[in-house]
């Protein structure tokens, strides 16, 4: 969400002509760049493991003493919004964004993407957020993680045989519950992985997915480090969907990732890996990037939580 603050609006009250008078250009370019934009640093709760689930409040407070604002959920881990939402502003927090599965994954009972409106609604209200994010594409619902083997494997499968036509269903299941959730006040987006860049039939389920989407109502969350396992220019695609990436993962990978489109990757802090993020950082900027989540997929080489003050240093420095 924009803050009040931000540095469009101070444009708008003071005249750019007048602050940039004001401000020496030596001196913007030395102020780090989340400063410049006037966005919070954000995480994905995911990139914890269990710890939130174990300790919410503790995991937060930690967080909030690194520097993160904004918080991305991963699910409600079995409390409820209210609870959630009194745990962030004890910890000086608050939530963003949240992840929303599909049935059959995700408990009976529990809230999903197909929950109604008006269920979303009252639950999100109670959060404080206005945007939710499907985080996978469409498996069949007789789909589960092999019993031996690599369950990555099984996954990357099932979406490879669902070909183009499981893009287009997917496309069309995120433009009929955005429509039904917009009169709500809550936004619909769709996270990507490395899958979707596989090549098929002369074209991509990435190219497909994205020109069967509504872009006037579902958004993009951007995952720059899968994006770059899947061989994909992470400052060029936020270039040419300019005006469609709401939200951003801040991912970085090592580079020994080769290219693929299997769920794997090397992992790296943000910042200790190959991204280019003197490209990448400004092309969020420039792109109408809204959420800036740090995420980091396993396995980890140290503490995680050590990892995410490495991501944060790098960040709060970063002045482009």
């Amino acid at each position: 969400m924009t803050h009040p603050l931000d540095r469009r609006t101070l444009l708008a009250g003071l005249g750019a002509a007048g602050l940039a008078a004001a401000v020496p250009a030596g001196a913007a370019r030395r102020t780090p760049l989340f400063k410049r934009i006037g966005k919070p640093l954000g995480i994905q709760l995911y990139a914890l493991g269990e710890a939130p689930r174990k300790d919410l409040a503790g995991t937060l407070r930690r967080l909030a003493a690194m520097g993160y604002r904004d918080i991305e959920l991963p699910g409600f881990y079995d409390r409820t919004p209210q609870a959630l939402r009194a745990e962030a502003e004890a910890a000086g927090v608050r939530y963003g964004s949240i992840h929303l599965g599909l049935p059959p994954r995700v408990a009976p009972g529990a809230l999903s993407l197909m929950s109604s409106p008006q269920q979303l609604a009252d639950a999100l209200g109670a959060l404080g957020v206005t945007k939710a994010v499907l985080p996978m594409p469409l498996l069949p619902e007789t789909f589960a993680a092999p019993a031996s083997g690599d369950p990555r494997d099984a996954l990357a499968s099932a979406v490879d045989a669902g070909g183009l036509d499981m893009w287009k269903r997917l496309a069309a299941l995120l433009n009929d519950r955005a429509a039904a959730l917009k009169p709500f006040g809550i936004a619909l987006g769709y996270h990507n992985h490395n899958m979707e860049f596989r090549p098929q039939g002369g074209t991509t389920g990435w190219a497909t997915l994205l020109g069967e989407l509504d872009p006037a109502l579902v958004f993009i969350e951007l995952d720059l480090g899968w994006a770059a396992a899947g061989g994909i220019d992470p400052a060029a695609e936020l270039r040419r969907l300019k005006g469609r990436v709401r939200m951003v993962h801040l991912k970085d990978i090592k580079a020994t990732t080769t290219t693929n489109y299997a769920l794997r990757q090397d992992p790296a802090e943000v910042g200790q890996g190959k991204l280019d993020w003197r490209a990448i950082l400004p092309a969020c900027a420039a792109a109408g990037v809204e959420h800036y989540y740090v995420e980091q997929e396993p396995p980890y080489t140290r503490d995680r939580f050590a990892s995410m003050q490495i991501s944060a240093d790098f960040l709060s420095r970063f002045t482009g």
